[in-house]
């Protein structure tokens, strides 16, 4: 596999099924941005975490390439006219969605209940977290803006709200983890 083309040099890119389009397409920043998410996912699967969070994190970077599969296929190629797909990518289901929600109640049910927001930190793990936590809410934007303009799976939108909850409970779960502080936000009084 050739990793260069020229293909994209004047500024578009191919999708699934052979479209080109800018390389500003909003399909293009949402799969971007899910890549993006998908490395600093790996940043925090590279830090001293334990195991079962390891686990977890890999199959979560596995079910973001298969999201990004589903952002990056032209909706217009992926059927043919009989109606069956013509193109084949694997798709993000609904275990996938309730294997993240089994893993958020999993990790909750071990941490103090939360009064306050807290503000992010505390250790650079934690830290990696809330970014990776920021980057999905904005390919959740993203695919949010997508789906507004050419409808995209609903499943793709809600696995990365769960996502993103995830995330905030994995950082919370690594603070207690890592006897780091977590530090509740309390408004200054005017």
């Amino acid at each position: 596999m050739k990793i260069y083309t020229k293909t994209g040099d004047k500024g578009t890119t191919a999708l699934f099924g052979g479209t080109r389009v800018p390389k500003y397409h909003i399909r293009i920043d949402s799969y971007g941005t899910v890549d993006e998410l998908n490395s600093h996912i790996g940043l925090i699967r590279d830090q001293e975490i334990d195991a079962r969070s390891k686990e977890i994190l890999i199959h979560i970077q596995d079910r973001l390439f298969t999201l990004g599969s589903m952002l990056a296929t032209d909706p217009e190629k992926a059927m043919l006219k009989s109606g069956k797909e013509r193109l084949n990518i694997p798709k993000i289901n609904e275990e996938n969605i309730e294997r993240l929600e089994t893993e958020i109640d999993r990790m909750n049910d071990d941490l103090p209940p939360m009064t306050h927001f807290v503000l992010p930190g505390g250790h650079t793990t934690v830290s990696y977290c809330h970014i990776a936590r920021c980057v999905c809410r904005r390919a959740e934007r993203l695919a949010t803006l997508l789906h507004h303009e050419e409808p995209i799976d609903e499943r793709v939108l809600i696995y990365l709200n769960r996502l993103s909850d995830y995330l905030f409970v994995l950082a919370r779960k690594l603070t207690h983890d890592l006897q780091a502080e977590e530090v509740k936000w309390i408004p200054e009084k005017l």
